[in-house]
């Protein structure tokens, strides 16, 4: 079924939204190495990594589709984070967004009867579920550690082992 009109657009602003995830994802980790947290900054680096392989899943789901992506405007990103708190509290906003672009997706592709979407909409929504919950995760954890300078290191060190080719799935 050849993707067209308005859930092909639809489609199209998913593409570019994943791309801005990324570049949110990227500024966070500016923010993390200007305050000295490599770990957190790392781990940001491969989330705005695998934010471009989403965006990848999407524009291969539109080729296939014989469907023409675009990636449109992206603006930069007013993202500013002090602290490890407010750079997982800014991510988990974004994730929110995110999850919520796509479930509007998986209702448009419901209401077009493009069944052909479903699967690959129904792996981005569990992969949103995870993406939220990780990041919320996080955001408690810093929210206990509070002014704890060790348990902020501990943190830090622990996310540095992260690496991107593990998650880009």
């Amino acid at each position: 079924m050849e993707l067209t009109g308005a859930y092909a657009q639809a489609i199209n602003d998913q593409v570019t939204l994943e791309i801005e995830a990324s570049i949110v994802y990227r500024q966070l980790a500016v923010e993390m190495d200007v305050i000295d947290l490599p770990g957190i900054a790392g781990w940001f680096r491969a989330q705005a990594e695998e934010e471009i392989v989403h965006a990848n899943k999407f524009i291969d789901h539109m080729t296939d589709r014989d469907a023409h992506p675009r990636i449109q405007d992206i603006k930069a990103p007013a993202v500013k984070a002090a602290t490890a708190l407010d750079a997982f509290k800014a991510a988990l906003k974004h994730e929110q967004k995110v999850s919520e672009a796509i479930r509007g997706l998986y209702r448009q592709a419901q209401k077009e009867g493009d069944i052909d979407s479903i699967p690959l909409l129904n792996w981005f929504i569990d992969e949103q579920i995870e993406e939220e919950a990780t990041v919320g995760a996080l955001v408690a954890q810093l929210e206990r550690i509070g002014k704890d300078g060790s348990g902020l290191m501990r943190l830090d060190g622990e996310l540095g082992n992260r690496h991107a080719a593990e998650d880009a799935s």
